[in-house]
């Protein structure tokens, strides 16, 4: 048995060539795609959560360390993403260095990543939204708004918005692009409005300790919010529907992740300097920060930032996960028929409404709150196996055409897989104890299913 066998970069290169999904977008899209994804749930929801319990002002520290990760990692991905522009991301990348099994996990570990975060943002979306709509005199009926084990009998908002999206997504992706612009907009002036507003008010006294849980709290917080990075994985994925894929990709890949550093350091910073970091445990920190002096017009303002940023993060989620098995179906490693091409919109609608589907119900009555860690687990799993995947390219194909090289390759390789390695080691033993249990199914259903459809195995 040949689970190691590779896909050769030329069958990469016709894929590419010959892809059926319709090439729409630019650099700035790109861009966009990937600081709707990486500016959500971390920004108006886990910073106020890792700066009370795990990172105090440190919590500035933890983006760094977080931000220095994925900057490691971004340069392998761009790489590889200007080599090979097709779907699938890590997957693709995994394929055609390290072989077909590896490739099966990390894509199976891709699609727990989204759908899991997927589920969760939808969950984040409808408490902001039943938030501020109790703001303006409307209050929605708990049974309506939350799932069972919280006393509701549905969690219909997040239901609502996550199959809305889904038909975005299946009309296709510059309409999806198009509505992914004007929220990222709104959650701009969200962000630089907190920043204006309770920038002069920043205490410095309020930034003492810096470290109130030491290092080893800071490191911890970086775990905790490297959630908030998962998404530029998912940037890699837009890969064979990017106008110009050898220079857009790496565009987009390194600038979202650059502007979406700065601005965490800058509203963790803020955050923690106008109110002291114990006060920041709640849902929606940033609301409360502008609360707390005063600001009521500005809190409702950023909360409107939130639904906007959440809503991103949901829909590129929901299109990554089609995307990653619209590239393991064309290798046969699951049904075929289930990722088949729109003849209109070009955009593999039936998987699609599978995936928003399952979110769906998910959010709809699960308490997806125990195994959103998870999340981490998967996606720094799949940022180890491309980084080493950069260096294998660079040794077998040493003369193929790079459009962008990733500096001091084998440097920069290895501190992202020590870099990836060290945050994993901080998440909790019981998601490293999930994520093998995970896995384990994974390679039952590739031994089961997928090694014997595999394209590779009929050649």
């Amino acid at each position: 048995m040949n689970v190691f066998r590779t896909k050769g970069l030329e069958v990469l290169k016709k894929e590419a060539a010959t892809t059926s999904l319709h090439r729409s977008l630019g650099a700035l899209d790109v861009v966009l795609l990937g600081v709707g994804v990486i500016i959500g749930t971390g920004i108006f929801v886990l910073t106020g959560l890792a700066a009370a319990k795990y990172a105090g002002p440190g919590l500035m520290l933890s983006f760094v360390i977080a931000s220095v990760t994925c900057a490691f990692v971004s340069l392998a991905y761009a790489e590889l993403a200007s080599m090979v522009p097709v779907s699938g991301s890590a997957y693709t990348y995994t394929y055609a260095s390290l072989g077909e099994f590896i490739a099966w996990l990390v894509g199976w570990n891709l699609i727990l990543e989204y759908t899991v975060g997927a589920s969760a943002v939808a969950g984040g979306w409808s408490a902001y939204m039943v938030g501020l709509l109790k703001s303006g005199g409307v209050e929605l009926p708990k049974a309506l708004t939350a799932v069972p084990a919280d006393g509701g009998i549905v969690n219909l908002p997040a239901m609502l918005i996550t199959l809305f999206l889904t038909y975005l997504l299946v009309l296709g992706i510059k309409a999806s692009t198009t509505v992914n612009k004007v929220l990222v907009a709104v959650k701009f002036i969200a962000i630089f409005t907190f920043l204006l507003l309770a920038g002069p008010k920043v205490d410095v006294t309020n930034w003492t300790p810096f470290m109130p849980f030491g290092f080893a709290g800071v490191s911890a917080g970086a775990a905790v919010i490297f959630f908030a990075y998962l998404g530029f994985d998912a940037v890699a994925t837009a890969a064979e529907e990017t106008r110009n894929p050898k220079r857009d990709m790496p565009i987009g890949i390194i600038g979202s992740l650059a502007i979406c550093t700065v601005l965490y350091i800058a509203v963790s910073g803020v955050m923690t300097g106008v109110v002291n970091y114990t006060e920041l445990d709640n849902a929606e920190p940033v609301a409360y920060v502008l609360r707390t002096i005063g600001y009521n017009f500005g809190s409702a303002v950023v909360g409107t930032g939130a639904i906007a940023g959440l809503t991103t993060v949901l829909l590129v989620m929901i299109y990554a996960q089609t995307r990653a098995f619209f590239a393991m179906s064309r290798d046969g490693l699951i049904p075929a028929g289930i990722c088949k091409v729109h003849p209109k919109y070009g955009t593999p609608h039936v998987i699609t409404m599978i995936v928003g589907g399952i979110i769906a119900i998910i959010s709809g009555f699960t308490p997806i709150h125990i195994v959103a860690e998870m999340c981490s687990s998967g996606t720094l799993f799949a940022f180890v196996i491309a980084s080493i995947g950069v260096v294998v390219m660079r040794r077998r194909y040493p003369e193929a055409d790079r459009p962008f090289k990733c500096p001091a390759v084998n440097v920069i390789a290895s501190l992202a897989v020590i870099s990836c390695l060290y945050v994993m080691s901080n998440l909790s033993s019981m998601t490293i104890e999930r994520f093998f249990v995970w896995s384990v199914l994974g390679c039952v259903i590739y031994f089961m299913y997928g090694y014997s459809h595999s394209k590779l195995n009929h050649k």
